[in-house]
Protein backbone atom coordinates (compact mmCIF):
# COMPACT_ATOMS: atom_id res chain seq x y z
CA UNK A 1 0.00 0.00 0.00
CA UNK A 2 1.22 3.51 -0.82
CA UNK A 3 0.89 6.29 1.72
CA UNK A 4 1.71 9.96 1.16
CA UNK A 5 3.02 11.71 4.25
CA UNK A 6 3.63 15.35 5.00
CA UNK A 7 6.39 15.87 7.58
CA UNK A 8 7.18 18.98 9.65
CA UNK A 9 10.30 19.08 11.83
CA UNK A 10 11.41 21.64 14.39
CA UNK A 11 15.12 21.47 13.57
CA UNK A 12 16.02 23.61 16.59
CA UNK A 13 15.16 20.57 18.77
CA UNK A 14 17.67 18.26 17.05
CA UNK A 15 20.32 16.91 19.41
CA UNK A 16 23.32 17.62 17.20
CA UNK A 17 25.45 15.08 19.09
CA UNK A 18 23.32 12.39 17.38
CA UNK A 19 24.32 13.55 13.88
CA UNK A 20 26.84 11.25 12.25
CA UNK A 21 29.02 11.36 9.16
CA UNK A 22 28.32 8.91 6.39
CA UNK A 23 29.91 8.28 3.05
CA UNK A 24 27.71 10.81 1.25
CA UNK A 25 26.80 13.32 3.95
CA UNK A 26 25.77 13.95 7.53
CA UNK A 27 22.86 11.85 8.78
CA UNK A 28 20.36 11.68 11.61
CA UNK A 29 18.38 8.56 12.49
CA UNK A 30 14.70 9.29 13.08
CA UNK A 31 11.77 7.23 14.30
CA UNK A 32 8.12 7.77 13.50
CA UNK A 33 4.91 6.19 14.72
CA UNK A 34 1.84 6.55 12.51
CA UNK A 35 -1.79 5.74 13.26
CA UNK A 36 -3.88 6.16 10.11
CA UNK A 37 -7.06 5.27 12.01
CA UNK A 38 -6.91 8.29 14.29
CA UNK A 39 -5.78 11.89 13.84
CA UNK A 40 -5.08 14.40 16.58
CA UNK A 41 -6.85 17.76 16.88
CA UNK A 42 -4.58 19.19 14.14
CA UNK A 43 -5.09 16.32 11.69
CA UNK A 44 -1.71 14.72 12.42
CA UNK A 45 -1.41 10.94 12.31
CA UNK A 46 1.90 10.56 14.12
CA UNK A 47 5.11 12.10 15.33
CA UNK A 48 8.84 11.99 14.65
CA UNK A 49 11.62 11.76 17.20
CA UNK A 50 15.33 11.02 17.09
CA UNK A 51 16.11 7.32 17.21
CA UNK A 52 17.63 5.73 20.30
CA UNK A 53 20.00 2.80 20.56
CA UNK A 54 18.93 -0.58 21.94
CA UNK A 55 20.72 0.22 25.20
CA UNK A 56 18.95 3.59 25.45
CA UNK A 57 15.58 1.91 24.83
CA UNK A 58 16.29 -0.54 27.65
CA UNK A 59 17.11 2.44 29.90
CA UNK A 60 13.85 4.12 28.78
CA UNK A 61 15.68 7.13 27.29
CA UNK A 62 13.29 9.39 25.43
CA UNK A 63 14.29 11.92 22.82
CA UNK A 64 12.19 15.03 22.17
CA UNK A 65 9.45 14.98 19.58
CA UNK A 66 10.86 16.86 16.59
CA UNK A 67 7.70 17.12 14.55
CA UNK A 68 4.50 15.65 13.24
CA UNK A 69 3.36 13.44 10.38
CA UNK A 70 0.14 13.93 8.45
CA UNK A 71 -1.08 11.37 5.93
CA UNK A 72 -2.42 13.20 2.89
CA UNK A 73 -2.81 10.16 0.59
CA UNK A 74 -3.48 6.47 1.00
CA UNK A 75 -3.75 4.02 -1.85
CA UNK A 76 -7.35 3.22 -2.56
CA UNK A 77 -8.61 6.72 -3.09
CA UNK A 78 -8.57 8.21 0.38
CA UNK A 79 -6.91 11.58 0.35
CA UNK A 80 -6.72 14.77 2.33
CA UNK A 81 -5.27 18.15 1.41
CA UNK A 82 -1.52 18.45 1.89
CA UNK A 83 -0.26 20.64 4.69
CA UNK A 84 0.38 24.23 3.62
CA UNK A 85 3.97 24.95 2.65
CA UNK A 86 5.70 28.25 3.27
CA UNK A 87 8.27 29.20 0.66
CA UNK A 88 9.50 32.41 2.28
CA UNK A 89 12.90 31.06 3.35
CA UNK A 90 14.26 30.00 6.70
CA UNK A 91 14.24 32.08 9.84
CA UNK A 92 17.53 33.09 11.47
CA UNK A 93 16.93 31.03 14.63
CA UNK A 94 17.35 27.58 13.03
CA UNK A 95 20.80 26.00 13.02
CA UNK A 96 21.10 25.55 9.26
CA UNK A 97 22.00 27.95 6.49
CA UNK A 98 19.60 28.51 3.65
CA UNK A 99 21.20 27.70 0.31
CA UNK A 100 20.00 29.59 -2.68
CA UNK A 101 20.86 28.32 -6.13
CA UNK A 102 22.30 30.71 -8.66
CA UNK A 103 22.00 30.33 -12.36
CA UNK A 104 25.45 30.04 -13.96
CA UNK A 105 24.29 30.16 -17.58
Amino acid sequence: MKIGLSVKLDVSKIDKSRLFKGEKGTYLDLTTFINLDEADQYGNHGFISQSVTKEEREQKVQTPILGNVKAFYTEGGQSAPAAPHSDDGFSDDIPFTQIRSTNCF
